[in-house]
């Protein structure tokens, strides 16, 4: 009988079993665990389950039922789907690899920081609530850890000093820069008018954000960095960091979250170990 051969050879592979084996399939699961992990919340998972789904029962059916021919065509086509994988799942690989190198920042003695300062901050918080005031739509990029380079090219230059009245000038509607993203490194204003990508998450168009919302939680879920959105039509203020979004914010709000963000954060291998404020996620 297959069952009882099946159970025979599995009872002798648990025989044989000892410590280094069992290290070593702990060592690829915790692999397999972590690329779950990274991988959560895009689109690569429903695309990663229907492999898996498909190769299991692939696999109890060969065992079973000693398919032959079924078996040689697994054992042909799974090289050509080894090469498929890394194409179709391009970007949740890349994203996933840089998720994976923005975690070594968790591993550090020092904490990450913002590279605006309090002074900057103000004017950021007074700057939106203007805007927002006027209905002017905004996006402002605090750049922290990883560089934005790549994007800073895609804009104007401006190499200045941060200021609430030119943060207002440069949104004003129908002015040369208004239109793209404002990125700001060592508390000044790098550049201007800048092209972020947009976030590829398939609920969104369900929420009705705009391509400003899009563009801030694309370059968050890019890179660790800040995102600051005025919305034109609406006038309400959000932060988006690390692919979330906390929207309805005033001025004081505002400011105390881009305070938080500022804030070094001590020794984040055992953070978690001190208590933490609450955090309020509030997207939609």
């Amino acid at each position: 009988m297959p069952l009882t051969e099946f159970l025979t050879e599995a009872t002798f592979i648990f025989q044989r079993l000892d410590w280094l084996s069992v290290v070593d399939i702990l060592l690829v699961t915790v692999v397999f665990f972590t690329l779950f992990v990274i991988m959560r919340g895009t689109q690569a998972v429903v695309l990663m389950r229907g492999v898996i789904i498909i190769t299991v029962i692939v696999a109890l059916l060969s065992a079973f039922f000693r398919l032959r021919a079924f078996s040689w065509l697994l054992r042909s086509t799974l090289p050509a789907l080894l090469l498929a994988i890394p194409i179709v799942f391009q970007p949740e690989i890349r994203r996933a690899l840089e998720r994976l190198g923005r975690f070594s920042n968790f591993l550090t003695i020092g904490g990450v920081e913002s590279s605006a300062t309090s002074p900057e901050i103000e004017c950021i918080a007074l700057a939106c609530q203007q805007l927002s005031d006027q209905h002017y739509g905004a996006l402002i990029i605090i750049e922290r850890e990883a560089g934005l380079q790549d994007y800073v090219d895609t804009g104007v230059k401006m190499d200045s000093l941060v200021s609430a009245e030119l943060l207002v000038q440069i949104f004003i509607k129908d002015t040369p820069l208004h239109d793209g993203a404002v990125i700001l490194r060592q508390n000044r204003i790098a550049s201007a008018a800048c092209v972020l990508p947009l976030s590829i998450d398939a609920t969104l168009s369900q929420q009705q954000f705009g391509l400003r919302h899009r563009a801030a939680l694309g370059i968050s879920e890019a890179s660790d960095a800040v995102a600051v959105v005025v919305s034109e039509q609406t006038g309400t203020i959000s932060v988006a960091h690390n692919g979330k979004m906390i929207r309805r914010l005033d001025s004081a709000r505002l400011q105390n979250i881009l305070t938080a963000f500022h804030r070094p954060r001590d020794n984040r291998l055992f953070g978690w170990l001190k208590a933490s404020p609450k955090k309020q996620h509030e997207v939609g």
